[in-house]
C-alpha cells in the first residue's frame, strides 16, 4: 500500500461535484415500503398515494348547539314576527356533532334560541337550509386522495389520515446510514477513564452530530466502532459496512491529504473514487464514491468542514432516496460589519452573527477554522463568498442562510469591539431575564467598535481605550470618532490588565520590561484594540521598540485565544485580562486596573432590548457572576458615566 500523500489535482466546484455524485445512483424504488400505525407516521414519507376508506363527517352532523329544524319551516322569521316551534314535531335540541335527525336540513343556535315551555321554544330569524351542518364528506370524500406518494407526512395529517378511515400507511424506510469513524488518536466516550483525555487523544464527537443530522432528515445510523489509521482496517470496516444492508456509508476522518489519510485510497481499492476534493471551505477534503452501487462519503475529520460536508452531499442524498425535497433554510439580505477576505477559486461558507440596526441586517464573521464547532453553535447565519471573488467589502450587501429563526435575529443587541468575558454573562443572562432578546458580541478592538458605530452597525460598542495625555478612558477617542453621534457611556467594569503567564511563572516574569529578554516569546493583540494602545503606552514609557520583542507580529482578537496560546506553550507571555488567565489556571503578573465601557447612541437607548440590557447590568445576579470570574470591580457597573 502507497501511503505517499495524495494532492488534490482534480478538485470541483461544489455544483460539479453534486451532479457527478447524484448522477451516479437512481432513486426510483431506492427504498422498500413498510406499512406502520397512521398514529406513528408523522415525519415519515409515503411509498404510495394514500386515499380515503370513508367521507368525514360520514353523517350530517350538528356544527353548533341548538335545535335541529327543517329550514322551510322557519322561512319568514323576523324579530316582529317571531315564530314557536314544537320540541319533537318542529324542533330537536341537539349538540355540536350529533347527527342529524331525520328531515332535518338546519341548526338554530341555541343562543338565538327562547324555551317558552317544556314543548315548546320560540325563534326570532329564519334559518336557511345546511346552515350550522356538518354535511357529509365535508371535509374528506370516500375515495378522495389524502396525501400522494413522496409527501413527508406532518402532524395535522394523522388526523386526516384516521378521519378518512386509514389506520395504517405505507411509508419508505428510513435510510440507512453506517458511519465509520476513522483516526488512532480518537477516544470514545466510554472508554474515557478520567475527567479528560489523555494527552494526543481526543473525544469522538463526529459520530453523534452526523448521526443527529441523519435522524433530522429522515435516516436513521448506526455507528462502527473507532477504526485506527491502519489501511486493512479502514479497508475491511469499508467492505464490510458496503457488504451490509447500510444505504449509505459516510467515513469519518481520514479524506485529506495526509500520509494516513486512506479513505480516498479504500473506495479506489473497493469501487470507485468520483470525486477527491471540492473546492469549497469548509468541506475541502471531501472524498465521493461508489462502491457495489452504494454512495460512500469520506467526510472530513474537522467538526465544522464535516459538517458542512454532510449538508451538501449527504443530507440532498438522504432527500432523493426519500423522494422529497431537501430543506431549504430562508435567506436575507445584510451587510457585513467589516471585510471579510476570501481566496479566489474556493467558495467559503462564512458563518456569521446577526442583527437588526435600524434598517440594517448586520453580519459580523465568526472565526473560520474547520475545527471550531463552536462558530456554529454562536452562528445566526452563513454567507456563501462565491469562488471567483476576494471577500466582501465592508457593508456590501449580500445573502445570509439563516440558521436562527428571525423574529430572535430582530430582537438582538448587536455589540462590537473590544472583547471581555462578561459579554458572555450577559448575554446568557439577558435570555434568562427575557428568553425574547439576545446578545450578539463581536470582537475587533475598541477602535474598530466606534468605528462600527459611526457606520450603523451596531446597537454599542465596548471599548477601553486609554488617553495617554489625560489617563482618562474612551471620551477623547469618542469626541474624535464620533463628533456627529450623541451617545451615553455606560460602564461595564473595571478589570485588572496584566501579563499572562504560564503557571507557576517559570520564566520569572515581573513586567512589561520583560518583553525585550530574548528568551521571551510574547502573543500580541490586534492593531486598534484597547490591549493593544495600553501596550504600545506601557513599552513607550520604557523605551522599548517593537523590533525587540519576539513575537509582536503575532495577533489575536480575544482576551481567551492569548490566554491559549501561553497555556500551548506557543507564547511564554500575553497582556490580558485576569479573567482569562484565572480561566486556563494560569498566573497573572497585574499591569493596571482599566475601565471597560459600552458606547450606546441615543437613538437607540430607550430601545427595550437596551433597557433590558441596562437591566440586567445593574442587576445583583450579573455582578455577582462577574465577581465570580475575578479580577473585576462592579462598583460602578451600569453606571451613566458622560453623555457626550
Amino acid at each position: 500500500m502507497n501511503t505517499s500523500r495524495h494532492i488534490y489535482l482534480q478538485m470541483k466546484s461544489l455544483e460539479e461535484a453534486q451532479a457527478i455524485f447524484f448522477d451516479r445512483f437512481s432513486f426510483d424504488q431506492y427504498l422498500r415500503p413498510e406499512s406502520i400505525p397512521a398514529q406513528e407516521a408523522a415525519g415519515r414519507v409515503t411509498a404510495e398515494p394514500v386515499f380515503a376508506r370513508f367521507s368525514s363527517p360520514s353523517y350530517h352532523a350538528a356544527a353548533m348547539d341548538g335545535i335541529a329544524v327543517r329550514a322551510e319551516t322557519t322561512f319568514g322569521t323576523t324579530v316582529d314576527r317571531p315564530k314557536q316551534l314544537r320540541i319533537g314535531k318542529d324542533a330537536t335540541f341537539i349538540n355540536t356533532g350529533q347527527i342529524m335527525p331525520e328531515g332535518a336540513d338546519a341548526v338554530v343556535m341555541i343562543e338565538h334560541v327562547v324555551v317558552v315551555n317544556e314543548e315548546t321554544v320560540r325563534i326570532e330569524s329564519a334559518a336557511y337550509p345546511w346552515q350550522h351542518v356538518r354535511k357529509v364528506g365535508e371535509d374528506i370524500v370516500a375515495t378522495e386522495l389524502i396525501v400522494p406518494q413522496n409527501h413527508l407526512i406532518t402532524p395535522y395529517e394523522i388526523g386526516a389520515l384516521l378521519n378518512g378511515g386509514v389506520f395504517d400507511v405505507k411509508v419508505k424506510q428510513r435510510p440507512r446510514v453506517l458511519i465509520i469513524p476513522t483516526g488512532s488518536e480518537l477516544i470514545s466516550q466510554q472508554d474515557l477513564t478520567s475527567g479528560t483525555p489523555p494527552p494526543g487523544r481526543v473525544i469522538e464527537s463526529n459520530s453523534a452530530v452526523l448521526g443527529a443530522l441523519i435522524r433530522a432528515c429522515g435516516g436513521e445510523y448506526l455507528s462502527h466502532p473507532i477504526v485506527p489509521d491502519i489501511f486493512e482496517e479502514i479497508l475491511n470496516a469499508v467492505r464490510e459496512a458496503t457488504a451490509g444492508d447500510a444505504d449509505l456509508v459516510i467515513v469519518s476522518a481520514g479524506s485529506s491529504a495526509g500520509s494516513e489519510d486512506y479513505t480516498a485510497s479504500v473506495i479506489a481499492e473497493l469501487g470507485e473514487v468520483l470525486i477527491h476534493g471540492v473546492t469549497m471551505m469548509p468541506g475541502k477534503p471531501t472524498v465521493l464514491g461508489i462502491i457495489d452501487s452504494k454512495p460512500v462519503i469520506g467526510n472530513p475529520g474537522y467538526t465544522v468542514s464535516a459538517i458542512m460536508a454532510f449538508e451538501k452531499f449527504a443530507q440532498p442524498l438522504i432527500s432523493r432516496m426519500l423522494g422529497i425535497r431537501e430543506p431549504m433554510r430562508p435567506k436575507i439580505g445584510v451587510r457585513t460589519a467589516r471585510k471579510v477576505a476570501s481566496k479566489l477559486g474556493i467558495e467559503e461558507f462564512v458563518r456569521v452573527k446577526l442583527g437588526r440596526v435600524k434598517d440594517t441586517v448586520v453580519a459580523s464573521s465568526l472565526p473560520r477554522g474547520a475545527g471550531s464547532v463552536t462558530t456554529l453553535t454562536e452562528a445566526d447565519g452563513i454567507i456563501r463568498i462565491p469562488n471567483h471573488v476576494e471577500g466582501v467589502k465592508a457593508g456590501e450587501p449580500v445573502e445570509a442562510e439563516l440558521l436562527k429563526d428571525l423574529a430572535e435575529i430582530e430582537n438582538t443587541v448587536v455589540v462590537v469591539g473590544s472583547h471581555d468575558n462578561t459579554l458572555d454573562i450577559l448575554a446568557n443572562q439577558m435570555r434568562v431575564r427575557d428568553f425574547r432578546f439576545s446578545l450578539s458580541s463581536s470582537n475587533v478592538g475598541s477602535l474598530g467598535g466606534l468605528i462600527a458605530l459611526r457606520n450603523g452597525y451596531c446597537h454599542a460598542a465596548g471599548s477601553h481605550l486609554l488617553d495617554t495625555d489625560t489617563g482618562t478612558y474612551n471620551i477623547s477617542y469618542i469626541k474624535r470618532y464620533l463628533p456627529d453621534l450623541r451617545v451615553k457611556l455606560v460602564n461595564l467594569v473595571y478589570r485588572q490588565q496584566g501579563l499572562i503567564v504560564l503557571r507557576g511563572n517559570p520564566k520569572g516574569i515581573t513586567g512589561i520590561e520583560d518583553l525585550a529578554r530574548d528568551d521571551i516569546t510574547f502573543i500580541n493583540r490586534q492593531a486598534g484594540s484597547g490591549t493593544r494602545i495600553l501596550l504600545e503606552y506601557e513599552l513607550a514609557k520604557l523605551d522599548v521598540t517593537p523590533e525587540h520583542i519576539k513575537g509582536y507580529d503575532q495577533e489575536e482578537f480575544t482576551h481567551m485565544s492569548v490566554a491559549v496560546n501561553v497555556l500551548s506553550g506557543a507564547a511564554d507571555m500575553g497582556l490580558g485580562i485576569y479573567a482569562a488567565a484565572r480561566a486556563l489556571n494560569l498566573d497573572f503578573v497585574p499591569i493596571v486596573t482599566e475601565e471597560y465601557d459600552l458606547v450606546i447612541p441615543e437613538e437607540f437607548f430607550e430601545d427595550e432590548k437596551i433597557q433590558l440590557m441596562l437591566e440586567v447590568i445593574r442587576s445583583q445576579p450579573f455582578k455577582e457572576l462577574v465577581r465570580q470570574l475575578g479580577g473585576y470591580d462592579t462598583s460602578k457597573t451600569g453606571t451613566v458615566l458622560e453623555s457626550l
